[in-house]
């Protein structure tokens, strides 16, 4: 399974900033639209991720308000990527070992969408569910006669 597939049933609604926007506007465009990450464009190309974790970071180094503090200061200025065709595996290895939520999509330097770690483990779940239903359906439909052999 690769990116593509998942980017194809969630849809490439795209949320994205500025490095030269507040973050007390960032914040308050993730709390309104009630997601983890914006993706920080400058020029048509992604220069940084902002999540809740950089926003919260910033906030507390600032000694608990946004000040005016913006974008740039907060973002991670190198976050993972991933293309169309990187594979589900691939990606949850990345995810895990920079213990990172979130995951812009590039193609040919063009924006596609954003991959969260919800979206990779709701993949993994579906996935295993449906292999589940085939293996449960075969057993069923198992041919008279014969018996299942043991595994050795």
């Amino acid at each position: 399974m690769k990116v593509s597939d998942i980017l194809r049933v969630k849809g490439g609604t795209l949320f994205t900033i500025t490095p030269e926007d507040s973050l007390a506007d960032a914040a308050k465009s993730m709390a309104e639209k009630d997601i983890g990450s914006l993706v920080v464009m400058s020029h048509g190309r992604v220069v940084g991720m902002l999540t809740f974790r950089e926003v919260i970071q910033a906030v507390v180094k600032n000694g608990g308000t946004f000040g005016s503090t913006t974008v740039y200061r907060a973002m991670d200025s190198g976050p993972l990527i991933c293309t169309m065709e990187t594979e589900m595996d691939e990606v949850r290895r990345m995810m895990l070992e920079r213990h990172a939520r979130y995951m812009p999509v590039i193609n040919n330097s063009l924006l596609m969408g954003v991959i969260s770690f919800y979206d990779v483990a709701k993949t993994v779940v579906d996935s295993q569910n449906f292999e589940n239903k085939m293996l449960k359906a075969y057993i069923r439909d198992w041919p008279e006669g014969e018996e299942p052999q043991p595994a050795a």
